[in-house]
C-alpha cells in the first residue's frame, strides 16, 4: 500500500493533492453508482469535474472507492453532488474555514433557530465529506484530520451557544456588557472532555462536555435564577446539535462526564463541581481530565475552573491506593490466557486486544504517576505524550516509535470504519466478504494483507502493555502471606487490610478454613499445596473488583461447590485464569456457581483459541455433528449435546464477563448455538422417529422459533418458545407405514413429544433448555403440533393482536425440504395483511397497561417492565410492522433493532426518534445480556457488587455506574414519551 506523503500540500486543491487511494473490486460498477449519485450536476458542472478526474486520476480512484466502501460518503455526495465538486476543487484547510465561517456568520446573525439548526448541519455534512476525501486521499495525515474533526465540533457548540445566548439576551433574560457578543463575559464555560478536548476526535464520536458556570460572573436579568437557566441553555445546546432533522445531525453530545450525573443537573455551578472533586473525585476521572479544553462560552471561566482542578488532577505525591487505583484501571481488559491472540474479523479496534485503548492506557497511567512532579508530561495529545515520556526517560525511544505507529495506523482504520455508515463504532467487518471489502477501502489488496499489518501492530502494543508495571511494588509485602493454623498472622492481617479487605481478620479466618481443608476439594494434601501456590493472586485479584469481603465469600462457596481438586491443577499452571476466574465469580456470580458444579467446563479456557474469533454457525454443526455421530448410544448422544452446549455457554459467558465479547453481539451467539443445536436434535429425532413409525406420503416438518430466539437477541438464561408446523399429501393415506404406525395428527404430535423431550429432558448432563410451547394456536392445550393450513386460517382469522405481536419475531431454523419456503409464504402474508392502525395500538396499549397492572413499571432497573424500557420498545418495533408491512414489506424483520432502524429509513418515525429508539433497544439488550449471565433476571440488584456494576458500566458504554444511570434514567423517559406519542397518537 502506498504511504502518505510527508510533504506539506494544504494549499493544493484536494484532487491535485491526492496520493494514494481504495483498491477497486468492480470499477465498472463503481463508476455507474458515481454517475447516479452526480445525475443532477448541470452540464458545465460535470464538465469541470471530468476535467479535475482526467488532470489527477487518483481524485476519480478514491471518489470511486467512496463508492464501493462508504454508503454514507455516498449519500453525501448524491443529496448535493456540488459538494463533491467544491471539495475537490478547493485547498482543503482552506474551505474547512470557509464553511466554519460561513456557519458562525449564520448564527450570529439569525433570529432563527432552524435557520441556524440547518447552517450547522450543512457545515457538518460538507466538512464531513472534505475530510473523509482528504484522509482517504492521503492529503491529511491523521493529526491533520483529527484537528479538522475538532475544529469542526468546536465551531459547532461555539455557533449554538452564540444563538442561544443572542436568544436570551434579545429576550432580556441575558445583559451582556456588549450586546453584539454575548458570549464574552457570559459565566458559562464549556470543556471538551476525552479525544475532543486532546484535539483528537473521531471521525464519527460523539462528544464529551462538561458545563461549568460562576453565578457571580454571570450577567442575569435580578429575577433569572442561575441554575435553571444555564440548565435550559445546556439542553438548548444539546438539542442544537444532536437532533436530527432532514439534513441530518451534527455531533453527538454526551454529558456523562459531570460529577455524579445520576444525581446532578446538566450544568454545575463551579462550586459544585469542585466540591465534588474534593470529596470524593475518582482515579479515572484524574485520567478523564487530562484531556480537558474550555472550547465555548465564557473561556476565562472555564480556564480557572481548570486550574483549580490542577492539585486534583496532578498530586505531587502518588499514594498507594492511587498507584492500585493505576492497576485496577490498566487491568480492566485482563492479560489472560490467549491474550496474545488478536482476531481481524470483528476486532474491536479501540476497545480490543492491542487497540486504542491499551496505548492510551499506558500513556495516561504514566502521566498520573510522573506528571504531578513534572509539568513537561502534563500533555493532552496521546502522541506529543509519548514524546513526552520519552524525552524524560519513562519510556525508551523504540517503544514510542512502535506505539506511535501503532496509534497512527489504528486510529486511520478506526476513521474508515466510521466512514462505512457513520455510526460510532470501532468494531471491523465480520464476514468474510465484508472484511475483503473493507481492506480493499483501506487501500490493501486482499484481506490477509491487511490482517498482517494490523496484528503486528497490535501484538506490539499488546507487549508494551503487558510489560507497562513489571516494575511497580507489588501490592503483597515481602514475605508473601501466611495462614497459619492457629491464629492470625499480623502481617497478613496488614496485607489484608492494604489490598481493601475491610474485615481482614474474617478473611483470615476463611483462608485458613481452605488450607485447612474444610471444603471437599481441598481435603488432600496436594490440592491444599496447589491452592497456597496461587492464594496470593487470587486474593489480590479479588481484592480489584472493589468489594474484597464480597468477593472473598464468593470464592468460598465456589470452592464449597467444588466437587474435586482437579481444576486447581489448572489454577496453579495459569495464573491468568486465576485473574479470570476472580472477575467471574465478581461480575457474574451464577457464572461461578456454573463453572463450580462443572469444572470439566473450565477446560475450555485454557484452549488458545479461546480469545479468537467466535465459532461461527459451520464451526458449531461441523463440531456438533463430529460429537453426536460417533456417540454409541442415543443417551451419550444427548449427553454429548449437553455438554456442548454448556461449553460454548460457559465461553459466550466468560468472553462477556471479561470484555473480549460485546454483549452486543452475545444474543446473536447464543441464538447461533440454539439453532445449531435444534437443527441438529430435529434432523436426528425425524429419522429415528420414521425408522420406528415409518412416513406418511409428503410428510415434512418445520421448527418456528419465536420471542428471543427468533429475533436473535437470546441471553444466557433465555427460554426457548418454539411452534412445530407439519404437513403431508392432502389425498395420502393417514397412516404411517411403519412397524408401529400412528395416524396423522397424532403421528406429528408423536413426534414433537420426542423433539421436546431430546430437548428438555434431565440426563447426566443436565438440560439442554427449557422449552415454552404456548404460543401454538392451541395454547396451553390442544396438539403439539400444528398443520400448516390449520396454522394458515389461524392467524388470518382468529388469532388475537398478540399472537400477530409474536408472529413478527418468527423464523423456521430447521425444516424439510422446500417446506420451509412454504411457512416463511404463510408468514408473509399473514404479516402483510391490511390493519386499522388505530385498532392495533388500542390494544397495544391495553396490553401495555395489562402488564403494568400484573408486573409493575416503577422500578426503573426492571430493563423489561419499567415505564419506557424493553417491553415499550419492542412493541413499538411490532406495532409498525403490524401497521405498515402491508405497504413496507421491507420493513419485517425479527430483530427489533433492525425494524426501528428500516422505519427510520422508510420516513415512518422520523430520523431522531429512531435513533432514541435503536440505542434505547441495543442499550436494553447489552445490559439484559450481563444481568441474566451474572444474576439470571431483568434487575439490578440492590446489592449488586462493584464488579458487577463496572460490568454494566462497560456494556452499557458509560465511564462508570452513575453515568449508567443517568444514562438509562434519561432514555427510559424519552422512549415512554415515543410510545406514549406513537401509539396513544393512533389510538385516537
Amino acid at each position: 500500500m502506498p504511504a502518505s506523503s510527508s510533504i506539506s500540500i494544504a494549499d493544493q486543491i484536494l484532487a491535485a493533492g491526492m496520493r494514494e487511494g481504495p483498491v477497486i473490486e468492480n470499477e465498472e460498477a463503481a463508476s455507474l453508482r458515481l454517475a447516479q449519485s452526480l445525475e443532477s450536476l448541470t452540464a458545465e458542472e460535470r464538465a469541470r469535474l471530468e476535467e479535475l478526474f482526467s488532470a489527477h486520476p487518483l481524485s476519480r480512484q478514491v471518489c470511486l472507492g467512496v463508492m464501493e466502501g462508504s454508503s454514507f460518503l455516498t449519500d453525501l455526495v448524491r443529496a448535493e453532488p456540488t459538494r463533491l465538486l467544491r471539495c475537490l476543487s478547493s485547498a482543503p484547510r482552506a474551505h474547512l474555514e470557509t464553511l466554519i465561517t460561513a456557519c458562525a456568520s449564520v448564527a450570529a446573525s439569525s433570529t432563527q433557530e432552524q435557520e441556524v439548526m440547518r447552517a450547522l448541519r450543512r457545515m457538518r455534512a460538507e466538512a464531513a465529506l472534505l475530510i473523509a476525501l482528504s484522509d482517504i486521499g492521503g492529503v491529511f495525515d491523521l493529526v491533520q484530520v483529527t484537528a479538522g474533526l475538532s475544529d469542526l465540533a468546536d465551531a459547532a457548540v461555539r455557533a449554538a451557544l452564540t444563538f442561544l445566548l443572542s436568544d436570551a439576551a434579545r429576550a432580556g433574560r441575558l445583559l451582556p456588557p456588549d450586546a453584539s457578543d454575548p458570549v464574552t463575559g457570559c459565566g458559562l464555560g464549556v470543556i471538551a472532555m476525552g479525544k475532543h478536548g486532546a484535539r483528537e476526535l473521531n471521525y464519527s464520536s460523539d462528544i464529551d462536555l462538561i458545563i461549568v458556570y460562576d453565578r457571580d460572573v454571570a450577567p442575569l436579568r435580578d429575577d433569572v435564577m442561575a441554575s435553571p437557566f444555564f440548565v435550559k441553555i445546556t439542553q438548548g445546546l444539546v438539542r442544537m446539535l444532536q437532533e436530527r432533522t432532514g439534513d441530518g445531525y451534527v455531533l453527538r453530545v454526551d454529558l456523562r462526564l459531570r460529577p455524579d450525573p445520576g444525581s446532578t443537573q446538566v450544568a454545575l455551578s463551579l462550586n459544585a463541581a469542585l466540591d465534588y472533586y474534593e470529596r470524593e473525585g475518582a482515579t479515572w476521572e484524574r485520567a478523564a481530565y487530562i484531556k480537558a479544553r474550555p472550547v465555548a462560552g465564557d473561556l476565562k471561566v472555564g480556564r480557572e475552573y481548570l486550574a483549580e482542578l490542577a492539585p486534583f488532577v496532578w498530586r505531587r505525591v502518588l499514594d498507594f491506593q492511587a498507584i492500585s487505583d493505576v492497576h485496577a484501571m490498566k487491568r480492566e481488559i485482563h492479560a489472560f490466557r490467549g491474550h496474545d491472540v488478536v482476531a481481524v474479523e470483528g476486532h474491536n479496534v479501540k476497545l480490543g486486544r492491542g487497540g486504542i485503548r491499551e496505548i492510551e492506557f499506558f500513556v495516561q497511567t504514566q502521566q498520573l504517576i510522573a506528571g504531578g512532579r513534572d509539568p513537561m508530561l502534563r500533555t493532552p495529545r496521546t502522541l506529543e505524550a509519548l514524546e513526552a515520556l520519552t524525552s524524560h526517560r519513562w519510556i525508551a525511544p523504540q517503544v514510542r516509535d512502535e506505539l506511535t505507529q501503532a496509534y497512527l495506523f489504528l486510529r486511520r482504520v478506526e476513521h474508515r470504519i466510521q466512514m462505512l455508515a457513520d455510526a460510532q463504532t470501532h468494531e471491523l467487518p465480520e464476514g468474510a466478504e465484508a472484511i475483503e471489502a473493507f481492506a480493499r477501502f483501506m487501500g490493501y489488496e486482499t484481506r490477509d494483507s491487511f490482517a498482517a499489518a494490523l496484528v503486528a501492530h497490535m501484538r506490539r502494543v499488546q507487549g508494551h502493555y503487558a510489560q507497562l508495571f513489571e516494575d511497580m511494588p507489588s501490592a503483597l509485602p515481602d514475605g508473601g502471606l501466611v495462614f497459619p493454623e492457629e491464629g492470625h498472622d499480623r502481617q497478613t492481617l496488614a496485607a489484608l487490610a492494604q489490598m481493601g479487605f475491610k474485615e481482614p481478620g474474617a478473611a483470615s479466618t476463611i483462608v485458613r478454613g481452605w488450607m485447612g481443608g474444610n471444603h471437599r476439594a481441598l481435603k488432600g494434601e496436594t490440592a491444599r499445596l496447589r491452592l497456597g501456590h496461587f492464594v496470593p493472586l487470587l486474593l489480590e485479584s479479588l481484592a480489584r473488583g472493589g468489594d474484597p469481603d464480597g468477593a472473598l465469600i464468593a470464592a468460598d462457596r465456589f470452592l464449597t461447590d467444588l466437587p474435586g481438586p482437579n481444576l486447581l491443577a489448572a489454577l496453579e499452571r495459569h495464573p491468568d485464569v486465576v485473574r479470570l476466574l476472580a472477575t467471574i465469580l465478581t461480575a457474574a456470580p451464577r457464572l461461578g456457581e456454573t463453572l463450580a458444579r462443572q469444572p470439566s467446563l473450565a477446560d475450555a479456557l485454557l484452549d488458545p483459541a479461546f480469545f479468537d474469533v467466535l465459532p461461527d454457525e459451520e464451526a458449531l454443526k461441523t463440531h456438533l455433528d463430529h460429537l453426536l455421530d460417533t456417540a454409541d448410544t442415543e443417551e451419550e448422544k444427548f449427553d454429548r449435546a449437553r455438554r456442548f452446549r454448556q461449553e460454548q455457554h460457559v465461553l459466550i459467558g466468560v468472553r462477556i464477563a471479561s470484555g473480549t465479547l460485546p454483549a452486543a453481539r452475545a444474543g446473536e451467539a447464543y441464538a447461533r448455538l440454539a439453532e445449531v443445536i435444534i437443527c441438529a436434535l430435529h434432523k436426528r429425532v425425524w429419522a429415528r422417529f420414521r425408522e420406528k413409525h415409518g412416513t406418511i406420503a409428503g410428510a415434512a416438518t418445520a421448527v418456528l422459533a419465536m420471542g428471543k430466539l427468533g429475533g436473535r437477541e437470546m441471553t444466557a438464561g433465555s427460554d426457548l418458545d418454539l411452534i412445530v408446523l407439519y404437513d403431508y399429501d392432502a389425498d395420502a393415506d393417514p397412516n404411517s407405514d411403519g412397524p408401529r404406525p400412528l395416524i396423522g395428527a397424532q403421528y406429528f404430535a408423536r413426534f414433537t413429544q420426542r423433539l421436546i423431550s431430546a430437548l428438555t429432558a434431565l440426563t447426566n448432563a443436565g438440560k439442554l433448555y427449557e422449552v415454552d410451547l404456548r404460543l401454538r394456536p392451541s395454547g396451553r392445550s390442544g396438539p403439539l403440533a400444528t398443520r400448516l393450513s390449520a396454522f394458515s386460517n389461524y392467524q388470518k382469522q382468529e388469532a388475537w393482536t398478540w399472537e400477530h405481536m409474536a408472529l413478527t419475531r418468527a423464523r423456521v431454523i430447521a425444516a424439510d425440504g422446500s417446506f420451509q419456503q412454504r411457512v416463511e409464504a404463510v408468514i408473509h402474508e399473514v404479516m402483510s395483511q391490511p390493519r386499522d392502525p388505530a385498532v392495533l395500538a388500542g390494544d397495544i396499549l391495553d396490553m401495555r397497561r395489562a402488564i403494568a397492572a400484573e408486573k409493575g413499571e416503577d422500578d426503573k432497573w426492571n430493563l423489561k417492565h419499567a415505564a419506557g424500557g424493553q417491553v415499550d420498545v419492542e412493541f413499538i418495533a411490532q406495532y409498525l410492522v403490524l401497521a405498515y408491512s402491508c405497504e413496507y414489506p421491507d420493513l419485517v424483520s425479527t430483530a427489533t433493532a433492525r425494524v426501528l432502524s428500516q422505519a427510520g429509513k422508510l420516513g415512518l418515525l422520523n430520523t431522531e426518534d429512531a435513533h432514541v429508539l435503536t440505542s434505547a433497544c441495543r442499550l436494553y439488550q447489552n445490559l439484559t445480556e450481563v444481568l441474566r449471565l451474572a444474576v439470571d433476571a431483568h434487575v439490578v440488584p440492590a446489592d449488586a457488587s462493584p464488579a458487577l456494576r463496572a460490568l454494566l458500566a462497560r456494556a452499557g458504554e458509560t465511564p462508570n455506574f452513575q453515568s449508567l444511570s443517568a444514562h438509562l434514567f434519561e432514555t427510559q423517559a424519552r422512549v415512554r414519551e415515543l410510545f406514549t406519542r406513537i401509539l396513544a397518537d393512533h389510538a385516537r
